[in-house]
């Protein structure tokens, strides 16, 4: 009887958002009557700027017209509800084609610790397409699971969690180290080294040795603290789908032929190439990863349109679509069960405007990097308190470069004045950042987890709460910070390259 009123007062993921709302609303409020205050030190035009930001009330006047007045803006211009349509339009087609289930059919034959370790590698490799991975990797993962014979929340919570702390790493470097290493260089060479050049390839090295590490370790670990949680399987509800080896290999045809042409548009200074370049960008990396980059502003869109192309060939062949309605339905197939994504967003949406407007975020890792800045540490325990202070200020601010602008015109003098080298100061970020992405329900795709544990909530008495949720993975997410914290002492000890002729140390 306990058990049940416990569940029954537990607190709902709107109810949840509106209450970490009004917590930093009062908070706010409360703060900027105390003068709460901090220096934010930037770079501007070569040179450092120290300016006094303080904690602005929510409850104000201004506030209330800021928060009234643009309640359209903030809610139309939140990139994951984009985003989400985008990806849900291919794995909808994916689903009802019959694509997925060929491509999964086999996967019940799997050890279930191969599919755990599959899951978590792909997903910390998806790290490559950043925030993007979130809205492809975790309902695929569902499908995945579905089709292993074991349970699709289980794998959401898996991709979750190793998107999350892969962020930082992956196989490749991606936009974001481009956008970092911007930031990395001019610190570093503003104050220490004037002949400091960022180079964006610069730890790939460590970043293959901790994405092999992160996935054998991290699968084990969420085998070990969440299997046990999800002992039945999702049950199986499109067993009239028909599978067909030859719709399976036209569509892999078409897959391979649309590959081409992408990795065609991808080359410069050819016969209509380079169409998903930025021509106006100098240098290859640039024109691939820049922000105005069509390649990089597409990867969703890209992903979608190849399922789009490839379901219909699938779905054709093998009769599961037989028509040109059937089809257009399909493409809404990924939105069934899900339109309580779009709530939790647009509450969501809210939430982080609100803890924008407050400068509460910027404010504490003002008075953080302060603190790190006059400590008077150097080396192992330098690289723990970054590590630690990284997952702190992520709690209010999830936004990668937004962090790192806060703290690289301190961190990365005092670490390369503690013989760090700015390319392992930049990754220590990186790797924490992820961690504390996991770690915070201000970031948005902690919403979107959320979401897909409710449409494959089978269980009438089993409530998806966010602090619930929250609870159950933080021991696999403490787990992988130690393991993170482990990979970087332990490199740094070794002295192994980071990258080619890239060390830890200078």
């Amino acid at each position: 009887m306990r058990k049940k009123v416990k569940k029954e007062r537990a607190l709902g993921p709107v109810f949840a958002i509106m209450l970490m709302a009004l917590i930093i609303a009062l908070l706010s409020g409360f703060l900027a009557l105390v003068g709460f205050e901090g220096q934010l030190t930037s770079i501007n035009n070569n040179t450092l700027e120290s300016n006094m930001i303080m904690v602005k009330n929510i409850l104000s006047k201004d506030g209330m017209n800021y928060l009234f007045g643009n309640i359209i803006d903030i809610v139309s211009t939140f990139e994951p509800i984009a985003l989400t349509i985008i990806a849900l339009i291919g794995i909808g087609i994916g689903e009802k084609s019959g694509l997925f289930k060929a491509i999964f059919r086999n996967a019940k034959y799997l050890n279930p610790r191969t599919v755990t370790f599959i899951t978590f590698l792909v997903a910390t490799a998806a790290s490559f397409f950043n925030d993007f991975a979130f809205v492809v990797i975790i309902p695929v993962a569902a499908i995945f699971y579905k089709y292993a014979n074991r349970n699709s929340r289980l794998g959401v919570l898996t991709a979750f969690i190793a998107t999350c702390v892969g962020y930082g790493t992956g196989l490749m470097f991606n936009n974001v180290d481009l956008l970092l290493g911007m930031g990395t260089q001019a610190s570093a060479s503003l104050d220490v080294d004037k002949n400091y050049v960022y180079n964006i390839a610069s730890s790939i090295y460590l970043m293959l040795g901790s994405t092999l590490i992160l996935s054998v370790v991290g699968s084990i670990i969420v085998d070990t603290f969440l299997a046990n949680k999800f002992p039945k399987k999702t049950p199986l509800q499109d067993e009239d789908l028909h599978v067909s080896k030859k719709g399976l290999f036209m569509s892999n045809i078409a897959f391979v032929i649309m590959l081409l042409v992408i990795l065609y548009a991808l080359i410069p200074n050819l016969p209509g190439s380079g169409a998903l370049l930025d021509a106006k960008a100098d240098g290859y990396v640039n024109q691939l990863l820049s922000n105005e980059a069509p390649f990089y502003r597409s990867f969703v869109f890209i992903f979608t349109a190849i399922m789009m192309i490839c379901g219909l060939i699938y779905g054709k062949i093998s009769g599961n679509i037989k028509s040109s309605n059937e089809y257009s339905i399909g493409l809404s197939k990924g939105f069934d069960g899900i339109g309580y994504l779009f709530v939790l967003f647009f509450f969501s949406s809210i939430l982080l405007a609100i803890v924008e407007y407050t400068n509460l975020g910027a404010v504490i890792s003002a008075n953080l990097v302060s603190f790190i800045g006059s400590m008077q540490f150097s080396g192992i325990p330098l690289i723990i308190s970054l590590f630690v202070i990284v997952i702190i200020i992520g709690l209010f601010i999830p936004s990668t470069v937004e962090k790192w602008d806060l703290l690289n015109p301190i961190v990365v003098p005092l670490f390369m004045r503690s013989n760090i080298t700015p390319d392992f100061t930049q990754f220590i970020f990186r790797a924490a950042d992820g961690v504390g992405k996991a770690l915070t329900p201000v970031f948005p795709y902690y919403m979107v987890m959320i979401a897909f544990l409710e449409k494959y909530n089978y269980d009438e008495e089993n409530k998806i709460t966010v602090f619930g949720t929250l609870r159950m993975i933080l021991p696999v997410i403490l787990t992988l910070i130690l393991v993170w914290i482990l990979i970087l002492v332990g490199w740094y000890i070794v002295g192994l390259p980071m990258g080619t002729g890239t060390y830890v140390t200078l």
